[in-house]
C-alpha cells in the first residue's frame, strides 16, 4: 500500500446541496421492491441457475411478496428467452406481479426482449446506457451528445415497439447507469431527453433508476446527489424514482436509506445482497430494518430459514452465519454477560406478557428482533462455551428442562460447565450442559448415598421420616424427626454420616402443568468446615423431589470432601 494514497487516489467532491433535507426525514412506509435476483444476480454466479433453479428462486420471490421481479436479460441468449417465455406460457405470474427484463439499446434486442414478453398482461422494459466521464473516455470513447443521443434512440425504440403491441400494458424504466459517478447535470439532462420522448404521467409513471454501479462514495454522498435530482427533476409527479445501490464500500443497506430519505420512491437488489463483486443492496436486511423500526416490509419473511435454503440451493453460496437477521448465529450469545442480559429479557417479557393484554413492545436486550418472527426457536439463543457464564447455562436447562435454578445455584453449577468447556475447547450443546448436570448433582440417584425407600408421618409434634438408605454397599435403615420435612430428612442422615448440613435456602417449582406435572426442589446447605454445597430433586412427588435434594446436597458434600461425610 502507497504510504501516500493521494498520489493514486482522490475523494469523492461533496454535492452542492444547501439546505438538505434527508437527514431530518423519517422512512414511514416501504419503498417499491424490485428483486434483481434472476437478472442482476444470477449474472453474477460462477455457476448461473439452470430453468429449474431460476423457476424455484422465481416461486420464491412471489410466495413472499416481491411485486416487480426482474426476470432476466432475454436478448442475451436462449436461455434467458426460454425462461421469460416458460413462466409467461404456463401461467406462472400472478396478475399483480410484474415482470421486468433489461435491454440494451439496440433496436434488435428490444424487440427481442418484446417478443420475449409477448401474452404477458404487464411487463416493465427496463434500458440503460453508461453516462459518467470514465465510461464516456475509456469505454465509449464518446463525448457527452452522442452518450445523450443513444439515451434518446433508445427510448424511442421502447416507444415505438410498445405501440406495436397494444395487448400489454408496458411499463418503460431508465438507468442512467453508471449515476453515482456521473456529473449530475448531465445525468439530468439525459433523463430529461427521455422524459421528453416518452411523456409520462402520473397514471403511468416512468421508473428512472439512479445506480450507485460502483459504490465510491459515503453513503451520504449518495443520498445528496438522489435528493438533489428529485429537487431538479421536472415532472416528480410522474415519475418513480428507483435506487440500485451496490456494495463495493460496505455501505450499501445505509446508501439505499439514506436515499429513501432523499426522496427515492423504489429499491432495487437482491436477496442476502448477492451480485457482482461485493454484491447488490441486501434486500432482507433492508426489509428487517424497517419492520423493527415498526413498517410492514410487505415482504414476508416468517420462514427465514426456508428462504435461506432455497437461495443457497439456487446460488449455490452460502449465507454467512453472521448476516444480519438471517445467519445462524446472530440471535446467538457466548457470552456470559449477553447471556444474562438476555435471559432477564425473557423473564421480564414472560412475567409482563401474563399481566397485560395484547402484544407488548419487544425490548429484549441484545436482540433487535423477536426470532420468533422469523421462524426462529429460541433454542439455540443462548448456547454455551468458555466464554459463557451462569446465565447462559441456567437459560440451557430451563428451556430444555424446565428447572428454574436459584441465582447462587446458577453460580455453583456454571464453574463445573466452564471446567468442562476449558478443557474440551468446543462449545457444549444442550446434550453436554444435561449430562454434566446429572452427574454433578446427582440427579439419577447414583451417588455415593442413595435413596431406597422412605415414608413421612406427619403429628403434633412435627414430622418423622423413615426411610432406607444405601451408603456405598450398605443399605441403612434410617429414621429421623423435625419441625419440617427438610429437618427431618437431615436428622434421618446424620446417623449414617459425620456432617450435619445446615439449610441456607430451599426453593421449589412445578416443571410442567396439569397431571403430568413434575415439581422440583433445590436446596444450599452450609458445611460446618466452611463452604457451601448445592442439592437439587425432581420427581412427581414434592416430598420425594425434596428428599432428593437433600441427597443431592450430601452426594455433593461428599464428592468435595469424602472423609468429612463419612
Amino acid at each position: 500500500m502507497l504510504h501516500n494514497p493521494a498520489t493514486k487516489y482522490r475523494p469523492f467532491p461533496a454535492i452542492d446541496l444547501p439546505n438538505r433535507q434527508w437527514p431530518s426525514q423519517v422512512i414511514k412506509k416501504a419503498p417499491i421492491w424490485l428483486s434483481t435476483d434472476l437478472r442482476d444476480g444470477n449474472q453474477a454466479l460462477a455457476n448461473p441457475m439452470d430453468g429449474e433453479k431460476k423457476r424455484r428462486l422465481f416461486d420464491l420471490l412471489v410466495s413472499i411478496g416481491l411485486k416487480e421481479i426482474e426476470v432476466g436479460f432475454p436478448s442475451a441468449g436462449a436461455t434467458e428467452f426460454d425462461f421469460v417465455r416458460s413462466l409467461i406460457e404456463q401461467n406462472a405470474v400472478p396478475e399483480d406481479v410484474t415482470l421486468q427484463v433489461l435491454t440494451q439499446a439496440r433496436q434488435d434486442l428490444i424487440t427481442k426482449s418484446f417478443d420475449s414478453l409477448e401474452g404477458i398482461h404487464r411487463a416493465i422494459i427496463h434500458v440503460y446506457n453508461a453516462v459518467s466521464p470514465a465510461w464516456r473516455r475509456i469505454v465509449f470513447n464518446m463525448e457527452r451528445p452522442e452518450i445523450k443521443k443513444l439515451a434518446i434512440a433508445g427510448v424511442t425504440m421502447l416507444r415505438d415497439e410498445a405501440e406495436k403491441r397494444p395487448g400489454t400494458d408496458w411499463r418503460f424504466e431508465y438507468s442512467p447507469e453508471t449515476f453515482s459517478t456521473a456529473e449530475l447535470d448531465f445525468s439530468l439532462e439525459v433523463c430529461e431527453a427521455v422524459l421528453d420522448v416518452l411523456q409520462p404521467t402520473p397514471e403511468k409513471p416512468l421508473t428512472i433508476n439512479l445506480p450507485a454501479t460502483v459504490e465510491a462514495a459515503m453513503p451520504n454522498i449518495y443520498a445528496d446527489q438522489v435528493e438533489w435530482f428529485c429537487r431538479n427533476i421536472s415532472r416528480r409527479d410522474s415519475i418513480i424514482v428507483s435506487v440500485h445501490p451496490h456494495n463495493d464500500r460496505g455501505t450499501g443497506i445505509a446508501a439505499a436509506e439514506m436515499a429513501l430519505l432523499a426522496g427515492a420512491d423504489r429499491v432495487e437488489g437482491c436477496l442476502f445482497g448477492n451480485g457482482e463483486r461485493t454484491g447488490n443492496v441486501d434486500l432482507v436486511t433492508l426489509a428487517l430494518n424497517l419492520y423493527t423500526q415498526a413498517i410492514n416490509p410487505n415482504i414476508d419473511l416468517s420462514d427465514i430459514d426456508k428462504v435461506i435454503k432455497t437461495v443457497e440451493y439456487c446460488t449455490e453460496l452460502p449465507v454467512s452465519p453472521r448476516h444480519p437477521y438471517a445467519g445462524d448465529l446472530v440471535f446467538t450469545a457466548f457470552s456470559g454477560s449477553h447471556q444474562d442480559a438476555i435471559r432477564k429479557g425473557f423473564t421480564q417479557r414472560a412475567e409482563r406478557k401474563a399481566k397485560e393484554e395484547g402484544e407488548i413492545i419487544w425490548d429484549v436486550p441484545y436482540l433487535p428482533i423477536d426470532p420468533a418472527d422469523l421462524g426462529r426457536s429460541y433454542e439455540a439463543v443462548i448456547r454455551v462455551n468458555s466464554q459463557s457464564g451462569k446465565g447462559g447455562v441456567a437459560w440451557v436447562i430451563e428451556q430444555d428442562q424446565g428447572l428454574k435454578m436459584p441465582r447462587r445455584m446458577q453460580v455453583d453449577f456454571s464453574r463445573k460447565v466452564q471446567e468442562l468447556a476449558d478443557s474440551s475447547s468446543k462449545e457444549l450443546d444442550s446434550s453436554d450442559i444435561w449430562n454434566a448436570f446429572v452427574d454433578y448433582y446427582h440427579l439419577d440417584n447414583s451417588g455415593h448415598f442413595q435413596l431406597v425407600d422412605f415414608q413421612v408421618k406427619q403429628g403434633d409434634n412435627g414430622y418423622a421420616i423413615i426411610g432406607k438408605i444405601k451408603a456405598g454397599d450398605t443399605i441403612h435403615e434410617v429414621e429421623g424427626h423435625g419441625n419440617g420435612l427438610i429437618s427431618s430428612i437431615i436428622d434421618a442422615l446424620s446417623s449414617i454420616t459425620n456432617i450435619r448440613l445446615e439449610v441456607v435456602d430451599y426453593q421449589e417449582h412445578a416443571i410442567s402443568h396439569g397431571n403430568t406435572a413434575q415439581a422440583a426442589a433445590y436446596i444450599e446447605c452450609s458445611l460446618p468446615q466452611g463452604g457451601t454445597v448445592f442439592g437439587v430433586g425432581v420427581d412427581d412427588d414434592i416430598a420425594t423431589a425434596s428428599v432428593r435434594a437433600v441427597l443431592s446436597a450430601v452426594n455433593r458434600a461428599y464428592a468435595v470432601d469424602p472423609k468429612s461425610v463419612g
